[in-house]
């Protein structure tokens, strides 16, 4: 039985959220050269957008004593372990199981995140967005029990490691050890590439799945049907937590009231937005506000997202979807910062300002 129910919105306009994954150190490097050391970690670029949108959320996440970065949200420090790194290498071409637009290596690893090291509360939300195996069976099987709608990167559930170099390896989802808490999960979101590891038509039965395509957009399906969400325009500069920030934003927009064709709209809105900027994005406030007043605007035309307890109609395309596609796509073209003042605070490498990384805009 698919799993469709999106929480009603209460009294208080925002709901609460649950973000479990570790921060990370993300080195980029292109012709055997360091391009960026920035903040990584998908609960990093999740927890941005969220911040952007102004939802309330909670972060559980473990470091060691050697992270660098400043940060809203504490993680748990760990003294005896070292922050997760990644090196990413983007001239390296495709090898199997690795993304297309460049070869992931985890060079150090955090503890993991365990059932305990959760809140003890309940939360609207809950999103498992491990990127270094921190996520463990008994700690999402925890989240399905607290929080009321879970959405899941795949990632969290499919990455294998090489025991030698670290190197991204992706699995089977069935042999993940995570297949059998599909039915309790709401949404679970991969790349193109990472879709190949799931047999969809059969995923979709449980639940919800999103498809991410890059410069194409994105795709939803659920049991009964599957709809295509248009993309917006970018300059591809880094696809780095391209796909993070489009899951924050999906997320993002089911808090603020919205269907899920729209939110997805909003997802694939601050994809776009991330891949124009080298590492974490440092959003311009002009732009949020203008997207949170169309986000604000849409909720008031569309107040009945959830009738009568059938929430079907949720993955309906409302009237205006359209409409609201085009004032997200024209939030984008009133002048903000430059790309380079915009990145101006991001911590980078001596040398590297004037560099940028230029893969295939090839998949969030």
């Amino acid at each position: 039985m698919v799993t469709t129910h999106i929480p009603q919105p209460q009294t208080t306009p925002i709901q609460s959220a649950l973000i479990v994954g570790n921060y990370c150190h993300d080195v980029l490097l292109q012709g055997g050269a360091v391009v960026a050391e920035t903040l990584g970690g998908a609960a990093s670029f999740i927890s941005n957008v969220f911040s952007a949108l102004s939802v309330s959320f909670h972060l559980t996440s473990k470091v060691g004593l050697d992270f660098k970065y400043p940060v809203n949200h504490d993680p748990i420090v760990i003294p005896t372990s070292k922050t997760t790194v990644f090196h990413a290498y983007f001239d390296q071409g495709h090898t199997e199981n690795a993304h297309q637009d460049r070869v992931l290596k985890r060079v150090e690893v955090c503890d993991p995140i365990n059932p305990s090291d959760l809140p003890d509360k309940r939360f609207d939300f809950g999103m498992a967005v491990g990127v270094g195996g921190e996520i463990l069976p008994e700690t999402l099987e925890k989240m399905v029990e607290i929080c009321d709608a879970v959405f899941v990167d795949i990632q969290a559930l499919i990455r294998a490691f090489d025991k030698n170099e670290g190197t991204v390896k992706l699995v089977g989802l069935k042999e993940s050890g995570f297949y059998h808490l599909l039915p309790r999960v709401k949404f679970l979101k991969a790349s193109s590439e990472e879709a190949l590891f799931m047999d969809v038509e059969e995923v979709r039965q449980w639940c919800c799945v999103v498809v991410t395509h890059g410069k194409d957009g994105c795709e939803v399906f659920w049991k009964d049907g599957e709809m295509k969400i248009e993309p917006f325009g970018a300059n591809q500069v880094d696809p780095t937590g391209a796909g993070d920030s489009f899951l924050g934003g999906f997320v993002g927009g089911l808090v603020h009231g919205l269907v899920v064709p729209d939110a997805a709209l909003v997802g694939n809105l601050f994809g776009s937005l991330t891949v124009g900027q080298i590492g974490l994005p440092k959003f311009d406030l002009r732009l949020l506000q203008r997207i949170k007043d169309e986000v604000q605007r849409r909720k008031l035309h569309n107040t009945c997202w959830f009738e009568g307890g059938n929430d079907s109609m949720s993955f309906t395309k409302p009237d205006g979807h359209d409409e609201f596609h085009a004032s997200l796509a024209s939030t984008k073209l009133v002048p903000t910062c430059s790309i380079q003042e915009c990145q101006r605070d991001v911590p980078r490498s001596a040398g590297s300002v004037e560099q940028v990384i230029q893969p295939p805009c090839n998949g969030q």
